[in-house]
């Protein structure tokens, strides 16, 4: 799992893993929830925040339940920010997909980054997205945000570059 609040760097962090993880001899396959969501939109329309959440849940138990038909050699990469629905949901969904080891790569980043991030592409992100003014409601979420600690957790700052043995230490926690 890639998790992290949005606008913390989730997406570049997965976009970094996925051919690190091949080259590693892994079977990577990225999950976004951003892009199940963005089809559905496209698809069934947009609507109020509601509706926002609604379609995010969707999207959520599509993926899982995708997962479950992936032959065991498939490495899952799920990019989302897991701490959007109850922890009970996610262990749920983890168990029907049949994913019996999770590592999390949890991306962090400062209250002021998120907020800001989030603004400045809140122009050009789908209109389906909450609007720019979730800012402000990221903010205080990025600061009591934690990971979901199913597993090994790898923490990586959303703010500077990646650790250039972060492919390592994910391959080394499958291993224990």
């Amino acid at each position: 799992m890639v998790n992290g609040v949005p606008a913390s760097g989730k997406s570049t962090v997965a976009a970094h893993l996925i051919p690190q993880l091949s080259i590693a001899g892994r079977c990577p396959l990225p999950l976004h929830l951003d892009i199940v969501k963005e089809a559905l939109f496209a698809q069934i329309g947009t609507g109020d925040r509601d509706y926002n959440r609604m379609l995010g849940r969707a999207s959520y138990q599509a993926i899982f339940d995708s997962i479950n038909a992936f032959p065991d050699t498939v490495l899952p990469i799920i990019d989302a920010w897991h701490g959007f629905q109850p922890r009970e949901i996610l262990q749920m969904y983890l168990t029907r997909a049949r994913i019996e080891q999770v590592v999390e790569v949890w991306v962090s980043v400062s209250p002021q980054t998120a907020a800001a991030r989030y603004r400045a592409r809140a122009e050009t992100r789908h209109t389906g997205h909450l609007p720019q003014s979730y800012a402000d409601e990221l903010f205080i979420l990025a600061e009591r945000a934690q990971p979901m600690g199913f597993g090994p957790v790898i923490s990586v700052d959303g703010e500077v570059p990646l650790p250039t043995d972060i492919t390592g230490r994910i391959v080394d926690a499958f291993k224990t």
